[in-house]
């Protein structure tokens, strides 16, 4: 009867051992809690691939014109060697920085709205040698989007072409709104260098590119509601802004 309890006392111990293991692997495994929330909406018409950053995060791809593109606001909270981009509630700090940064507007911790409008990043964060955009991917450049908006018409009107259909997030009624391309742009706002506030979203989204113009400054492209413009521009790097990634 003791061996037999030995026996029994030994499977038991085995058998938690296994489990615990089980469920720390589980635990390591990039599962991000913002999947399947957004409540962005996408073409229907059209087909969507998909790809998973280093943070876990799942996104939604599309292509256009022969380049493949994130069809959502980048989100992840990690570099792609796994390292922790600092993430910056304080007003004063993110307005004093000078190297990466991320942050969800308005420092919220819903999770509807960050798997929705992404997170916002000054540029440091996309010029950090650990590099933002996952393994496969690079931060679009100036060219891709200079590229992007030619071969929908012209800065003057390639935003009816690029943005999210209907009022669900952007502020005015866009009557010539298609989002033919499948981009899904959104109005994610923005966090200010000068003072680290927020400000915008529901009327603006504006967009890094990975391209550096002068000291202190990088190019852009914003859209806001309910024009069909979205010519680019120089801004400076503490701006937090949205990002989006295209495949290598």
């Amino acid at each position: 009867m003791r061996n037999r309890s030995c026996i029994y006392s030994t499977i038991s111990i085995a058998l938690f051992l296994l489990f615990v293991t089980g469920c720390e692997k589980d635990n390591d495994s990039p599962i991000n809690q913002t999947n399947g929330r957004t409540s962005a909406i996408f073409n229907p018409n059209l087909t969507y691939g998909t790809m998973t950053d280093q943070d876990g995060n799942e996104y939604k791809t599309i292509q256009v014109n022969g380049q493949i593109w994130m069809a959502e606001n980048l989100r992840t909270t990690k570099y792609r060697n796994g390292d922790y981009i600092p993430k910056i509630i304080d007003n004063n700090t993110w307005s004093n920085l000078t190297t990466g940064a991320y942050c969800n507007y308005n420092n919220t911790e819903n999770i509807d709205t960050i798997a929705t409008y992404g997170r916002l990043y000054n540029w440091y964060a996309i010029s950090d040698s650990r590099k933002l955009a996952p393994e496969g991917w690079h931060v679009a450049t100036n060219t891709d989007w200079k590229l992007l908006t030619l071969n929908l018409g012209g800065e003057d009107v390639a935003a009816f072409k690029l943005k999210e259909k209907g009022e669900s997030h952007w502020y005015g009624f866009g009557e010539y709104v298609t989002n033919e391309s499948g981009m899904t742009i959104l109005p994610s706002g923005l966090r200010s260098p000068s003072d680290g506030t927020f400000c915008c979203m529901g009327g603006k989204g504006i967009y890094w590119s990975s391209t550096q113009g002068d000291d202190g400054y990088a190019w852009c492209i914003p859209f806001s509601s309910p024009g069909g413009d979205c010519v680019r521009r120089l801004n400076h790097m503490k701006y937090g802004y949205a990002i989006r990634c295209v495949k290598d």
